[in-house]
């Protein structure tokens, strides 16, 4: 189990060396699971940056996956929050899910619902890292999903891939849960060349399906939770994409311009040519509604600006070929 460890500096009362005690800050502990992810790094990234304690727990050392370990840890420990990034993606992509099944389902399903026990019998409020993924296209006036609308790509329409249909069991294990927060993740990208980040992934492709959808730049996105905890608000299910939508075309024209990347892009003449020649499982390509986030008082830029801001600052990896 691993313990970041912070310094803290006092600050002075006037005239007579360090405060009293019940004037001092207090201090806080967050416990994160996924630490080793790609979402998950980025979450360790924010609170070191923050100066907040964190331990990432590992389940080689503790199993938090059985919830009676994460309750003695907690009980132990007495974090003030914890923070749940694990799950299952599936590598290189989520046709993987279609494989491992068993681990998909208990990762994404099972697990959350564990946490969630040890968390109400210890008393600590939480996140969990959901996904946009369980809709697909948009609401039927073009407007973005909002957190009221039932997700409509799942097990129950029996349209999805197997790892949306377990994303949205997750939220439905979860119904009903007191202090926790769904924070809806979609298609994470940042400066940061990685083989989970989306522009790496457009980038190095072969051939890309046209589609619009919603995303999350990912250090907004972790900045964007953690506030949630931070600044109080209300618990429940929040869409953390950055506002508006954007094409896949309107990235690549992005990337274009930022002379980050110049390989000729192809495109696949429409999904069923993309299915028929790339994917064993459909896709999730849909538009959220971030408003509920911004009413709350976070605020996340516009995705278009965030794309832009990425390549900006764009850190290629050196063993990285793109596809010709």
């Amino acid at each position: 189990m691993k313990l970041e460890h912070t310094k803290v500096l006092l600050p002075l009362a006037a005239g007579c060396g360090r405060l009293p005690p019940e004037q001092l800050p207090i201090q806080r502990m967050i416990f994160l699971l996924g630490g080793s992810g790609y979402v998950g790094q980025a979450y360790q990234q924010l609170l070191r940056a923050k100066g907040v304690p964190y331990r990432s727990l590992q389940r080689s050392t503790l199993d938090y996956t059985d919830p009676q370990v994460l309750l003695a840890a907690l009980r132990r420990d007495r974090p003030d929050f914890l923070i749940n990034a694990a799950g299952y993606t599936g590598k290189p992509n989520v046709d993987a899910c279609e494989y491992d099944k068993t681990n998909c389902l208990f990762g994404n399903a099972v697990l959350p619902g564990r946490i969630a026990q040890a968390c109400e019998e210890a008393g600590v409020p939480w996140g969990h890292v959901s996904s946009g993924c369980i809709f697909t296209g948009s609401r039927p006036d073009g407007s973005g999903f909002t957190e009221e609308d039932t997700p409509n790509f799942t097990f129950r329409q029996n349209n999805c891939s197997f790892y949306s249909g377990t994303k949205a069991l997750g939220e439905e294990v979860l119904a009903g849960s007191g202090n926790v927060y769904l924070w809806r993740l979609r298609i994470p990208f940042n400066n940061i060349d990685s083989p989970r980040n989306y522009l790496s992934k457009l980038m190095n492709y072969d051939k890309l399906l046209d589609a619009a959808n919603s995303i999350s730049e990912l250090d907004e996105f972790v900045a964007a939770t953690f506030a949630c905890w931070e600044n109080h608000v209300p618990f429940g299910t929040y869409n953390v994409t950055n506002p508006g939508a954007v094409t896949t075309r309107e990235v690549v024209d992005l990337i274009q311009q930022s002379g980050v990347c110049s390989k000729s892009f192809r495109f696949f003449t429409d999904e069923t040519d993309f299915m028929n020649t790339a994917a064993s499982t459909p896709r999730s390509n849909c538009i959220m509604d971030s408003g509920k986030l911004l009413a709350a008082g976070i605020t996340m830029s516009p995705v278009h600006q965030a794309i832009e801001n990425a390549l900006a600052r764009w850190q290629s990896s050196p063993t990285r070929t793109l596809a010709p």
